[in-house]
């Protein structure tokens, strides 16, 4: 089989840009006229991005981001494709890459958790005093995640300095390891979690994503797949053939790994789903969600 005719890119970097609105709205400005669609993230302390392309247009995309001093080295984490992963393109600046609002600053380059290899973190994965934190939000986690991961008990990534001090504070003296889906939260995670007086702390490097691609490790002690911020919803993980669906059918509970999007556009709820709930709940997350739905039928006619 031939290489697919397009390319998903996932990357970030910590670096200082300078006068990054203008860099933002600039970078918009070549992003459409080189056709990429996607969402970046630009702030003062450096860029997030993930986009798709042709093969020729994201092979173009990084020679010019390389080009530039402060992305000479940045990392692009690349998938296959058969079409674009996203609907439109978007670049904002933001104060802060991902939104932590932790009341000190954090610089990864300063501080964080110690790298690990996909080698390295599964030979850690194994170890019994090892604590293993999952460094994304609830929903996330539930359609697949590392085994005896701990599950956070959060929807959004500013929750997690709250959560930890209230869940977390009896392991400051165990080895603990994290990751997420591309790295950069951990960043920010590990770095935090120094601060908060945890003595040894550690980071996927790459994230999950390149821990499914490594050659050796094929993706094991992962379970389910891993969602991801785009058209595809989830990718595999796991390629060894031990891989187990971790997710559970909102409606009738039976394993399931595919999100579906509530039908009430005033809802909107990404819930995991089987086919057969699909069919039979009309796509609804819950049955108040269906009899708004028809309320406002009844009173727009």
């Amino acid at each position: 089989m031939g290489q697919a005719p397009f390319n998903i890119l996932l990357y970030y970097k910590f670096v200082r840009i300078p006068d990054a609105e203008q860099f933002a709205r600039d970078h918009l400005d070549y992003c459409k006229s080189l056709g990429v669609k996607g969402r970046i993230i630009v702030a003062d302390e450096g860029i997030n991005g993930t986009l798709s392309g042709t093969v020729e247009q994201t092979k173009r995309y990084m020679e010019e981001m390389r080009r530039n001093p402060l992305f000479a080295d940045m990392v692009f984490k690349i998938d296959e494709a058969d079409g674009h992963a996203f609907k439109k393109m978007f670049v904002r600046y933001k104060k802060e890459l991902v939104t932590f609002r932790y009341e000190k600053p954090l610089d990864p380059n300063v501080k964080s958790g110690k790298r690990l290899s996909p080698k390295e973190f599964y030979e850690y994965l194994q170890r019994d005093d090892v604590i293993v934190l999952d460094g994304r939000n609830g929903y996330e986690y539930d359609i697949g995640h590392f085994r005896n991961a701990i599950r956070p008990d959060v929807d959004s990534f500013r929750e997690f300095p709250e959560w930890i001090r209230k869940n977390m504070a009896d392991y400051k003296d165990k080895p603990i390891l994290t990751y997420c889906t591309g790295g950069i939260r951990c960043e920010k995670l590990t770095g935090f979690m120094l601060d908060e007086g945890f003595r040894e702390v550690y980071q996927l490097d790459g994230g999950i994503v390149t821990y499914g691609k490594d050659e050796e490790v094929k993706g094991r002690l992962f379970d389910g797949k891993c969602y991801v911020f785009d058209e595809r919803i989830s990718v595999p993980i796991n390629r060894t053939g031990e891989n187990v669906v971790v997710g559970r059918c909102r409606h009738c509970g039976k394993p399931e790994d595919r999100y579906v999007n509530c039908a009430n556009d005033r809802c909107h709820l990404q819930h995991i789903c089987c086919e057969e709930c699909e069919k039979e709940h009309d796509r609804y997350c819950s049955a108040e969600c269906r009899e708004a739905d028809a309320v406002n039928i009844d009173t727009a006619s």
